[in-house]
């Protein structure tokens, strides 16, 4: 693989005392899809570093160390060798070359047993795990305070913590650090870590239809899309996406999963995986989607080769598919390069616009749901709000009683 390099790089690796790590080095980064221009810069900023680093398996802080010592000075350099340290930092820890400092913490194997519960024994995901770790560690810092000895918690600890959450946090979201604590301090008592229950934690309540609509003026998303110039940076993919959520609906997740072979040009028709409900849906394109998906091709997504069989890829090294979380991220960037007041900066407010705006056309709750994806119409509701002047129309005058005037009433 290294052959396929170009010859600039390819004198850096024969020259350089370093080249056995540099070869390995640029063989792990042609394997990520890092593009050789972008390759040969990451090597000439390591081979600067690695004589700094005595160990071939150095720690975190002796690696930043070495890049902080090489990139000090012009201001463009510390940032450039910030990018490298973090690809070479992956690249050692995916060989476990790279020594993580020991968690000193005093609840550190409670909380390590704590995370193998959540894996082996309920099945978390990564995700959810993650969000478990957060808000446990959170509550042993700010929560326990100095007093280290979870058996002396008491539940007027708990409610402070939940308290000094209940500030910084949504009650939707402190809903789910409520229900991280619970899950931990049960797991406290079965262990024997505190000797009496505490998990008796109240939640906030929440209803459905308690927050303020989240679809959008169909004349602001129209503005936004139209806004996005396709001469920029991965104009024309994001021009894309967003016309897709937009005009179909499709969830960040939905519109990720998208492949070249998702659109059959025959029929007109997309095909669409939906992770969530683990189904297929096949919506009809209307022409004005089928001359921006061929003009996204043409202009851009062609150049980037037969590779990857995904429709959107990503705009920066390493090249691949998007992520989904990036999604919200191109939603936000373009909201914001555009100067739009949006109240809110959710891609997801897209999708309810698209469910909104077939309510006003007369289309029914079931078949928005079939569109969105959605198994329950009580799913379907949660994207849709009373529409004012609908009501108004099926409104019933109010008939006038016949009473003679001065005359009783009943």
């Amino acid at each position: 693989m290294v052959d396929d390099f170009p010859s600039n790089t390819r004198a850096l690796l024969a020259r350089s005392r370093h080249s056995a790590e540099l070869k390995a080095f640029a063989r792990w980064l042609g394997g990520q899809c890092y593009p050789p221009a972008v390759v040969h810069r990451h090597l000439l900023r390591l081979e600067q570093v690695l004589p700094r680093l005595a160990d071939t398996a150095p720690s975190a802080g002796q690696l930043h160390a070495a890049f902080a010592a090489v990139g000090r000075g012009v201001p463009s350099r510390p940032l450039v060798f910030n990018a490298t340290e973090r690809v070479y930092a992956r690249y050692l820890l995916g060989a476990g070359r790279l020594h993580k400092p020991t968690d000193r913490s005093p609840h550190a194997e409670l909380c390590a047993a704590y995370q193998r519960q959540l894996l082996e024994l309920r099945g978390l995901s990564l995700s959810a795990r993650e969000h478990h770790a957060m808000t446990i560690s959170d509550f042993l810092a700010r929560g326990l305070g100095d007093a280290h000895d979870l058996n002396a918690l008491t539940s007027a600890d708990i409610e402070r913590f939940v308290a000094l959450r209940s500030r910084e946090l949504s009650r939707h979201s402190l809903q789910h650090v409520v229900g991280h604590l619970r899950s931990f301090l049960r797991f406290c008592r079965d262990q024997g870590v505190i000797d009496r229950p505490l998990d008796a934690i109240d939640t906030p309540r929440t209803y459905r239809g308690e927050l303020p609509p989240q679809a959008l003026e169909w004349t602001a998303v129209q503005d936004l899309i139209r806004s996005i110039d396709v001469r920029s940076r991965a104009g024309y993919r994001d021009h894309c996406i967003l016309h897709l959520m937009a005009h179909y609906g499709l969830r960040p997740s939905e519109v990720v999963t998208l492949r070249m072979d998702s659109i059959d040009w025959g029929t007109a028709v997309l095909h669409v995986v939906q992770c969530k409900t683990r189904s297929d849906l096949f919506l009809p394109l209307a022409p004005q989607t089928l001359r921006i998906l061929r003009r996204y091709l043409d202009k851009e997504r062609l150049a980037h080769g037969a590779e990857h069989p995904e429709l959107f890829l990503r705009a920066r090294c390493p090249s691949g598919p998007i992520e989904r979380w990036a999604i919200g991220d191109i939603f936000k960037k373009r909201v914001r390069e555009a100067g739009i007041e949006l109240p809110g900066h959710n891609v997801y407010r897209l999708r309810h616009t698209f469910a909104m705006r077939l309510l006003t056309r007369g289309v029914g709750v079931k078949a928005i749901g079939d569109l969105l994806g959605h198994r329950s119409l009580e799913s379907t509701c949660a994207y849709l709000r009373l529409d004012v002047e609908m009501l108004r129309g099926v409104a019933l005058e109010v008939p006038r009683l016949g009473v003679q005037r001065g005359a009783c009433h009943a």
